[in-house]
């Protein structure tokens, strides 16, 4: 089964189409990376979902079912944008408040469980408005996270990781993992930090303008980006122009290496520069990383748009 089904799903305030027929399925179990220039449409898809705002045409299931079902509703857990906690009352309660307005029964038992599920049982003292962002961030989730274990479902994170330190990050990503493998979560995360994302997403969702471009697996992403060669010498230009002879697509980088995205093999690159006068003075192999293959598409995508344009 799967945690969301989006079809023709639409949006549009005034003239302005925020989306327009999107389609989106996220596995029951998945981190699903959703990723999108800014004023893309994520954060409205993400409050069409959670039903913070109508949507104006479409359909949304969440496990099989209409997203307006009360007891479907009731297995999200939300975070968009910050969590509303009240800065000069401590973060136990904050959620001892977040416990009453959803009625759980057992509020005290509730708030340790999703405090240590996010690494801030020790952090429970302290003002809301003393926390660190990042510590913020995971208090949000703890909230987000309130309800029966087991429950939610389905947590619905924008731009969580914006701002923390590689520490913050870290853990981050260890709270994340440990919901989806140990305690049956479902999450969709939106970001802008591909590099942290590409870490511990099992599916992607890439949007522009609006549209679904483009939905992969992990697996899918892997097959996808591409092993290239890359290499120096003393004499980049010269290099540059001859393995421009020989490949088809070769290209300068921002570190200033050349990479060779044909099939060869490094000393098939490093022979034909010798033999043409050039001596390379380092070489690697990589592979394209979820930042440049995002980038790509968006350039690849902006060209079609214009064109369509025209």
């Amino acid at each position: 089964m799967n945690a969301i089904e989006i079809k023709g799903l639409n949006k549009h305030f005034g003239r302005k189409h925020a989306v327009s027929n999107l389609n989106m399925t996220v596995p029951q179990g998945a981190i699903y990376g959703f990723i999108g220039e800014n004023g893309s449409g994520k954060s409205t898809t993400e409050k069409m979902l959670c039903g913070l705002i109508q949507k104006d045409g479409g359909s949304i299931k969440l496990f099989g079912r209409d997203y307006t079902n009360p007891d479907v509703r009731s297995k999200i857990g939300v975070l968009i944008e910050a969590p509303g906690c009240f800065p000069n009352i401590s973060v136990w309660n904050n959620m001892l408040i977040q416990a009453a307005n959803l009625c759980i029964e057992n509020p005290k038992q509730e708030i340790s469980r999703v405090l240590k599920l996010v690494h801030m049982e020790g952090a429970a003292s302290n003002k809301f408005k003393n926390c660190s962002l990042g510590m913020k961030q995971r208090i949000g989730i703890a909230m987000a996270l309130l309800g029966d274990p087991g429950d939610p479902a389905l947590l619905v994170l924008d731009e969580p990781i914006n701002g923390l330190d590689a520490d913050g990050m870290r853990i981050m990503r260890e709270v994340l993992t440990d919901l989806t493998q140990n305690h049956g979560c479902t999450v969709l995360i939106s970001s802008h930090i591909l590099g942290e994302l590409e870490k511990i997403a099992t599916h992607y969702g890439i949007i522009r303008k609006g549209r679904m471009i483009a939905e992969m697996t992990a697996e899918e992403l892997e097959r996808d980006c591409r092993t290239y060669i890359a290499l120096k010498t003393r004499d980049m230009h010269s290099a540059y122009r001859i393995l421009q002879s020989r490949y088809e697509r070769v290209d300068e980088d921002e570190a200033d290496w050349l990479r060779i995205y044909d099939m060869t093999t490094p000393e098939d690159a490093v022979q034909f520069l010798y033999q043409n006068g050039i001596t390379v003075s380092e070489i690697k192999t990589a592979k394209i990383s979820l930042e440049e293959y995002y980038i790509d598409l968006m350039h690849k995508e902006g060209k079609a748009y214009d064109a369509y344009k025209r």
